[in-house]
């Protein structure tokens, strides 16, 4: 298995190790309830260093990225990031990923874990416009520090004005005495924080200086468990789960990443469009249980007559609510937040009510 730059101190800190993209990852420290309300409360640090990161450089950059992805980056000015995905020709999706622009003709792209090599080879297949790529994945790492106390946290190791960072900007600048650390305010809990990109030299001194910085608001280290719930509970979408090659954004209710605009000819464009204008047979809706129950990625969504009408893609118990809550694909006429929908848990029939996510308020 990979390592990442922290993997050794996920160990000696007696994490719960398992294989993960394949990288040896922390799964849970001091159990995901513990954790997931730790970083609802407080603070709590993520190690995302196996994210794959890929440079896209030169006067072709950004035509490039507007052919491979789904958004709109001409509107991305020096210090903005976007949210959007890599569609393939079939109408699913390569994988969902972040755009930093960096500089002038310089842009980072953040790519899943499990999605490096895919999304790496996808890029240069698809690199007609002569855009100088390169995968800095191996050689970058990163922290997320997330929760309402992390900007107190990390304001004690930068000069930076972290409340000047808005969201989804991000700066350059010194941390914990390291140089060119890019802070990102973003992250995949919805409970605020940033994202630090750095070498892996620095990586033992960034994260002392953090768990130092963050000891009086009770900081802890966070597995990729709690990532999950935290991540579920907000509603956002997890590649593999509830998207993949066969899910198109619109169904996957990413329109709002999916922009049609003038002289951008990004992959698949005219058959997304026409699902856009003409609807689409399934959506991705939340979910929330009114019968005690889990929802299990795999189980089967139902009618009142029992007449599957879709399945989950995503389930957990809410730390925060005490509930069951999921995400899954449901026929169109089924995916009105307040409609009545059933659970197939092995041939319990448990009752369920569609929502708009969040489900963490």
């Amino acid at each position: 298995m990979k390592t990442t730059p922290f993997t050794e101190k996920h160990i000696a800190l007696g994490a719960k190790m398992h294989e993960f993209a394949g990288y040896n990852m922390p799964i849970e420290y001091s159990g995901i309830i513990d954790e997931h309300l730790t970083v609802c409360q407080g603070v709590g640090v993520f190690d995302v260093s196996h994210m794959g990161e890929f440079w896209v450089k030169g006067p072709s950059a950004l035509e490039f990225i507007q052919q491979v992805t789904s958004n709109n980056a001409a509107v991305l000015t020096t210090g903005k990031i976007q949210y959007t995905c890599f569609p393939n020709e079939k109408g699913g999706i390569v994988d969902d990923l972040l755009v930093y622009a960096y500089e002038p003709e310089k842009y980072m792209l953040v790519v899943n874990a499990a999605n490096i090599e895919k999304d790496w080879n996808w890029c240069v297949s698809h690199n007609t416009v002569g855009a100088e790529l390169e995968n800095s994945s191996d050689n970058i790492g990163q922290l997320a520090i997330q929760g309402p106390k992390a900007i107190d946290t990390l304001q004690e190791l930068t000069s930076l004005v972290l409340a000047d960072i808005p969201y989804y900007t991000f700066k350059v600048g010194e941390l914990a005495g390291v140089k060119n650390v890019i802070i990102s305010n973003t992250g995949y809990t919805g409970a605020g924080g940033f994202e630090l990109y750095f070498y892996p030299e620095d990586a033992d001194r960034i994260w002392n200086a953090v768990f130092e910085a963050g000891e009086e608001f009770g900081i802890k280290p966070i597995g990729l468990g709690a990532r999950d719930t935290l991540r579920l509970e907000m509603g956002f979408c997890l590649y593999g789960n509830d998207i993949d090659d066969t899910t198109s954004p619109i169904e996957a209710g990413l329109g709002w990443i999916t922009k049609f605009v003038d002289g951008k000819n990004f992959t698949n464009r005219e058959a997304l469009e026409k699902q856009k204008a003409e609807g689409v047979k399934r959506k991705l809706v939340g979910f929330e249980m009114i019968d005690r129950g889990i929802p299990r990625h795999g189980y089967a969504l139902t009618d009142t007559e029992g007449n599957v009408i879709g399945n989950v893609t995503s389930g957990t118990m809410s730390p925060t609510r005490k509930i069951g809550i999921g995400m899954g694909y449901v026929k169109t006429e089924f995916s009105k937040p307040g409609t009545e929908i059933f659970l197939d848990n092995r041939g319990r029939k448990l009752k369920a009510v569609v929502v708009k996510p969040p489900f963490r308020k």
